[in-house]
């Protein structure tokens, strides 16, 4: 059972990719060389060799012989690394969370492709425009430490106690993709901006700090560094396999209902890909009915196929999780277009 994704600077040859493909940026023309790059937020790799990645990855590889190339970090880390390559394009898929796979659309990082499989996806879950597709759905959550706390917190308001005084951690908005998810949910929650505002910045007091990727918090909340923090059901899920006092829980506003939003992993073909056609091929075989089976058995998470309907033990244990937990549609299109002022908001608050 998969762990969790190592950071960028552990993925041993991810990040030596510049100079190897100088040559073919920005063109179709190597289409025939046997490999393929993705950028991706992280959450889908296993940390030993066992996440939805590495299977499909092999998988893929064993089945055309084209080798996938993988650089992960946080989401909008990811397409702010495009985004900078875009004269001289390197990556062939491009995955993050929302709001950042609008943002690259909206950048013009990503070319029109629907995937096969991808008329089995809901139009929620991917562009109206043909840009990207939800390959593994999400939702948004929070993690607190099983051992120390002898159960999970309720409330936002709770939070606030100082027992979690330097013991609470949230990845930064604006830059991993659960981070501005904090935003989103708080902004909700709270009845709007100004609102979610004001708690985050009474929140500063017990926060630890700035993190650029989730992935650095949940081995924290396991050791008892930290009593909560904030993450993703398949992300914390997968990861509890290895770290056995870890939680899931979605806070409240005062006496309001526990809630939560979709927050797929949504991948996009590059625009001026090197390897178009390899980038097309890993995207069906990533939207394959055997490939979306295994994403809770193997990767503790949710289809986005909505005719795969997987009845393995990850499966069930992952619907008991989301029981009672009202979910909302986020506005993609407001926050994709406000994103900034949102970050700047919250840069304002909490004087980060």
């Amino acid at each position: 059972m998969r762990t969790y994704a190592k950071p960028i600077a552990a993925l041993t040859g991810s990040l030596v990719l510049a100079a190897g493909l100088t040559a073919c940026g920005g063109s179709s023309d190597a289409a025939d060389e046997k490999i393929v790059t993705v950028y991706s937020a992280d959450g889908l790799k296993g940390e030993a060799g066992d996440g939805w990645y590495d299977k499909v990855f092999a998988d893929f590889e064993k089945k055309t012989g084209i080798k996938v190339k993988y650089v992960e970090g946080g989401s909008g880390e990811m397409v702010q690394r495009a985004l900078r390559e875009k004269s001289n394009t390197q990556a062939d898929v491009l995955v993050t969370l929302p709001p950042f796979i609008q943002q690259a659309g909206s950048k013009g990082l990503l070319q029109k492709y629907a995937p096969q499989g991808s008329d089995q996806v809901d139009g929620g879950d991917k562009a109206t425009d043909g840009s990207w597709t939800s390959v593994v759905n999400n939702y948004f959550g929070f993690i607190y430490n099983k051992k120390e706390l002898a159960t999970a917190p309720k409330t936002w308001e709770e939070l606030l106690d100082a027992k979690y005084k330097n013991r609470l951690q949230y990845s930064t908005p604006g830059v991993a993709g659960d981070g501005t998810a904090v935003l989103i949910k708080a902004m909700h929650d709270f009845g709007g901006k100004d609102a979610a505002m004001e708690y985050l910045k009474k929140l500063q007091a017990n926060n630890v700090g700035p993190s650029s990727s989730t992935s650095k918090l949940a081995p924290k909340v396991d050791k008892g560094e930290l009593l909560a923090a904030n993450g993703d059901v398949q992300m914390n899920y997968a990861q509890s396999k290895s770290m056995p006092n870890l939680g899931i829980w979605f806070p409240a506003a005062g006496t309001g209902k526990p809630t939560t939003f979709a927050l797929p992993y949504a991948a996009g073909l590059v625009d001026k890909a090197p390897h178009t056609e390899n980038g097309k091929k890993l995207l069906d075989f990533m939207l394959s009915q055997d490939a979306q089976q295994q994403v809770s058995a193997v990767g503790g998470g949710f289809p986005a196929r909505k005719d795969v309907k997987p009845t393995d033990a990850n499966a069930v244990e992952l619907a008991k999780i989301t029981e009672g937990v009202e979910i909302f549609q986020p506005d993609w299109t407001d926050i994709d277009q406000n994103l900034k002022t949102y970050v700047d908001a919250w840069k304002a608050a909490t004087g980060s």
